[in-house]
């Protein structure tokens, strides 16, 4: 059997699959758990009057203003996303790095680069996913900035009909550019905790504990999520598709300018601090998460393997 065929078995493997799914079905799980904080997040990204304060404050807002199941509203699309997303990532990851690696020894820059790999066909494939159910799960809201203008989506597949036809296909991709400069999240975070991985197993024979796992993954998602943080509020705005720029710039201005006329504009009006406004909820949020969906990932996956018979590919001591 040649190198390109046994290149094609990795990439399409058994192993694979159970990595993608694990990872979807534990990320699905963590983000409905810890689901209001994102809520909260997303409102002080969005929507730029709304005062930054405490995240229990945000949430006692909404609720008080919007109802008991506010913090929740959006949940089904976002749950589907996340799945699709978390699905492609996982697959596209283990598989590159089983492909690339052929059993050899894994390396910082070699997880950077795959994890880089993996992102960006994660962000081509479900950006319109993320695109609607922002839409969905701002829709309703609140605003403090009376210029944004109310939305009328039905559900998931009637936000993708009235995109299209009222801001064209290519309003489905909104947020892509800053989103493809933001696989360097989930690249960092899997190289940390892919690092810190094999630093806890080098020498033994064992599967971490349940809290090495929280920690490294919390550890993880801290730190590229602080990097990364102001061009994350970009891809919020950019998504929501209702950011303002000035008159005489073109419809068909390119994502770069877009990108850069949003980050200057937000340092304009609050200084460098602004860039990072909703920081609290999104590091509570996403750390949390990370945290519990890579310990459920790795339980899911191990109990997995172990149930089939299947010896798990161990490339990363």
């Amino acid at each position: 059997m040649g190198s390109k065929d046994m290149k094609l078995m990795d990439v399409f493997s058994y192993e694979s699959l159970v990595h993608a799914v694990a990872g979807a079905m534990g990320s699905v799980t963590a983000m409905t758990v810890f689901f209001p904080l994102d809520t909260a997040r997303l409102r002080l990204q969005v929507d730029d009057k709304r005062k930054a304060k405490s995240t229990p404050a945000i949430l006692s807002e909404i609720i008080k203003e919007e109802g008991l199941l506010a913090p929740y509203r959006g949940w089904f699309p976002v749950i589907c996303s996340l799945c699709c997303s978390n699905f492609v990532y996982f697959y596209c990851f283990h598989s590159l790095k089983a492909a690339w690696l052929q059993g050899q020894r894994s390396t910082p820059g070699r997880d950077l680069v795959i994890g880089i790999a993996a992102g960006v066909v994660n962000v081509l494939v479900t950006t319109p996913l993320w695109v609607v159910n922002t839409r969905l799960k701002l829709q309703g809201a609140k605003f403090r900035n009376e210029d944004i203008q109310p939305t009328h989506y039905k559900g998931i597949m009637d936000a993708f009909v009235q995109i299209m036809q009222q801001e064209g296909v290519g309003a489905l991709w909104n947020g892509t550019f800053p989103s493809l400069l933001l696989v360097l999240n989930p690249a960092v975070q899997f190289m940390i905790y892919e690092g810190l991985k094999r630093h806890l197993l080098r020498g033994v024979n064992r599967e971490l504990s349940s809290v090495e796992v929280f920690l490294i993954g919390a550890i993880a998602k801290a730190i590229a999520t602080t990097i990364t943080y102001p061009l994350q509020t970009v891809q919020s705005v950019l998504r929501f598709g209702q950011h303002g720029q000035p008159a005489d710039q073109s419809k068909l201005l390119n994502s770069l300018r877009s990108v850069m006329y949003l980050l200057i504009n937000r340092v304009r009006k609050w200084g460098m601090l602004g860039l990072f406004k909703g920081l609290e909820a999104k590091l509570l949020q996403t750390v949390l998460t990370a945290a519990l969906m890579f310990l459920l990932y790795e339980k899911i996956a191990n109990t997995t393997f172990r149930v089939m018979g299947v010896k798990r590919t161990v490339t990363s001591h």
